[in-house]
């Protein structure tokens, strides 16, 4: 074996997901971001072109953290045979519990990287692949016509919709942030609270979810 040979065996394999796994290693262990790409490639012993073969920039490594978190989430949905059969309703319900659950396995990390900001939605560039792909996730529930209900949500509040569980899910990440609860079992109860109050909203009947669900936020919050 020639000395070229050997020093090619011995160099360190990369991929998109070892790199995210070294980043998310490095900010949680030094509690800071790296200064850039040099930086970063140079304290994890990885060659600059290997991480440029996947990401661009840092900014594009940390969107496409937030869209595998989306991912994952979408796979374990995807991979339940009785998810396709469920309402928009539940299809929401489960999608928010999915995104939760993920989002437990990665507590650490989504606190640091939400951590400057006591508003979620400064930090909307950083979700803004993960953003698209719920988005059309949830667009693809909308267009899912299972009842007369379904249909009139179609037609009359599709161009909304999306937009508007969008930002109901940035409601629920922060309140999961702040959530000191065992289990985060507020978050649990925010949830369910918030998906009845939008599709009693949906229904025409929104008083007594939304005055519930202002009961639940303003105990948790200013109590």
């Amino acid at each position: 074996m020639t000395a070229t040979k050997k020093s090619a065996s011995k160099k360190k394999l990369v991929s998109d997901t070892s790199i995210i796994t070294l980043y998310m290693d490095s900010v949680l262990s030094q509690n800071e971001e790296p200064k850039n790409v040099y930086t970063f490639c140079k304290e994890n012993k990885i060659e600059e072109t290997d991480f440029y073969s996947y990401y661009g920039s840092l900014d594009a490594l940390k969107q496409d953290i937030w869209l595998k978190l989306f991912e994952n989430a979408k796979q374990t949905l995807e991979s339940d045979a009785n998810y396709l059969t469920y309402s928009q309703k539940d299809k929401v319900l489960t999608l928010y519990f999915t995104l939760v659950e993920v989002l437990n396995l990665n507590r650490s990390y989504v606190c640091f990287a939400l951590r400057d900001s006591k508003n979620v939605l400064q930090n909307l560039h950083q979700m803004k692949t993960f953003r698209n792909h719920f988005k059309s996730f949830i667009v693809d529930i909308v267009e899912t016509e299972t009842s007369e209900r379904d249909m009139r949500l179609n037609k009359v509040l599709k161009p909304l919709f999306a937009e508007g569980i969008w930002v109901e899910f940035l409601f629920i990440l922060k309140f999961w942030l702040d959530d000191t609860s065992k289990g985060f079992e507020k978050t649990d109860v925010m949830i369910e609270k918030a998906v009845k109050a939008t599709f009693d909203f949906i229904d025409t009947t929104p008083v007594e979810s939304l005055f519930d669900l202002g009961k639940f936020v303003w105990k948790e919050k200013f109590n």
